[in-house]
């Protein structure tokens, strides 16, 4: 199997997304609709599905649901993985104010980059609009650096022209970081819990 498959470290649970997961994840994008103002793509309201019918559209994005326990709270994202290069982006991310400001986050980000290590990766990417200050932290404790700064490179969906910026996590980065990475995402995949 490939990048696209369920990763679990209880309670998280990152699954392919599937039709089964849109009404879910409409109600938890609906938790907090200001947040959606530093997206480039706004999953609130009337914006959500013909954004989701964008990502759905991308083959360069590998999506995942992402749940606490059997609830569906938010969503993520391997993008443009290049196997020759060794290099995957994830992102797209977006969790439910429920699981902000816990162990959550991190443990789902720290599945999507064992997996990606386990399946050949020697770098992950991430790209974060500077205004966004919580989720550079929240990269930047990962162990990964920033590497450059894209000015004015994306026109989000409110008009507003963003600075991006990019960061890199290198193997040897993650594993210095999280002595136990590679311990959970590596195990052979468990079957995804049922999301009725």
């Amino acid at each position: 199997m490939g990048l696209l498959q369920p990763l679990f470290d209880p309670p998280v649970a990152l699954v392919p997304f599937e039709d089964c997961h849109i009404e879910p994840l409409r109600s938890a994008c609906a938790e907090d609709p200001d947040i959606w103002e530093i997206y480039p793509l706004c999953l609130f309201g009337e914006h959500f599905d013909g954004s989701l019918a964008f990502l759905a559209a991308r083959s360069n994005w590998l999506r995942f649901a992402v749940l606490d326990g059997q609830t569906v709270v938010g969503m993520t994202s391997f993008i443009d993985p290049d196997e020759a290069a060794g290099m995957v982006e994830i992102g797209g991310t977006f969790i439910a104010p429920s699981v902000r400001g816990t162990a959550f986050n991190r443990t789902m980000k720290a599945l999507l980059i064992d997996h990606a290590f386990a399946h050949g990766m020697h770098m992950v990417a991430f790209r974060v609009d500077t205004r966004n200050g919580r989720s550079m932290r929240a990269v930047e404790k990962l162990g990964a650096r920033r590497v450059a700064t894209l000015e004015r490179n994306l026109t989000t969906w409110t008009g507003y022209v963003r600075d991006t910026a990019v960061f890199h996590l290198t193997r040897v980065d993650w594993h210095r970081q999280s002595p136990q990475a590679g311990l959970g995402a590596a195990a052979a995949p468990r079957r995804a819990p049922s999301t009725t």
